[in-house]
């Protein structure tokens, strides 16, 4: 517990001021984050970061988390095509591998770029929409969590899913929720989100803890389909890079999807 503790403590410290200053600093951290997550999720399926899946899986990433401009679409059509083209590496190397590398493989590398990219592009994205945003994103995780722990102390009875993550409860899945929404209602009454309507901003609030609960639970399950505890060793007593930022890879995309950020 003391080690874990001051993990977080050190990489609030860490973290924080660059999510306050944005830009550079920021990209510069989410990519590394980035292809930590990557790393990580291709150690699972004991593909190499710097096999040749590997390298184009990287490639992918730096092709979908590409800083967009203001006047483009979150993913241009010319990324998609890269994408397109990596994909089609991936599958002519099923044949030049001599199926060691398979198919399942190959789509098992699109989808973990997919996941770890979106996720983090989406980070940069919400930054710079603005600062309340993604300090709202980050929040609303962490109330979420931290809610469902005590009211799964305090209260739970009935497992959420034991077979994905057996310290899980319902109770504790409907106080991360509560939590979630008192949060919300202070910041709506504070003035710091405007122009969203204070029931439709609630239940917004709602659904992007449930996924962020979601994020968790998925990430468990990948865990448990390759049977490792921790997704890595990055963080002390915390797991790895994807071990702490599940939540965030579902939520954010969410919150720039849902009619939140205006």
């Amino acid at each position: 517990m003391k080690t874990r503790t001051i993990t977080a403590i050190i990489a609030l410290l860490i973290f924080v001021p660059i999510v306050v200053w944005g830009a550079w600093p920021l990209l510069i951290a989410v990519f590394l984050l980035a292809y930590t997550a990557l790393y990580e999720i291709l150690k699972m399926n004991r593909i190499h970061i710097f096999s040749i899946p590997g390298i184009l899986s990287m490639v992918a990433l730096f092709i979908i988390m590409m800083p967009q401009e203001s006047y483009m679409p979150h993913i241009s059509v010319f990324q998609v095509d890269l994408i397109i083209v990596m994909a089609l590496l991936m599958l002519s190397f099923t044949v030049i591998s001599k199926n060691r590398f398979s198919f399942v493989d190959m789509g098992f590398c699109v989808l973990a770029v997919a996941y770890v990219g979106i996720g983090f592009m989406y980070f940069y994205e919400t930054r710079e929409a603005g600062l309340i945003y993604i300090l709202y994103a980050l929040l609303i995780v962490w109330v979420t969590d931290t809610g469902a722990y005590l009211f799964g102390r305090a209260f739970g009875r009935r497992k959420l899913w034991p077979q994905i993550s057996p310290n899980k409860t319902i109770e504790g899945f409907l106080g991360g929720i509560f939590c979630s929404v008192l949060l919300g209602l202070l910041f709506y009454f504070m003035g710091w989100i405007e122009g969203v309507q204070i029931l439709l901003f609630l239940l917004l609030t709602m659904i992007l803890s449930m996924f962020g609960q979601l994020g968790d639970l998925v990430e468990s399950a990948l865990k448990r389909h390759f049977d490792v505890k921790d997704s890595g060793r990055l963080l002390p007593g915390h797991g790895g890079v994807l071990d702490r930022f599940d939540s965030f890879i579902f939520v954010l995309p969410l919150m720039n999807i849902l009619p939140l950020i205006t």
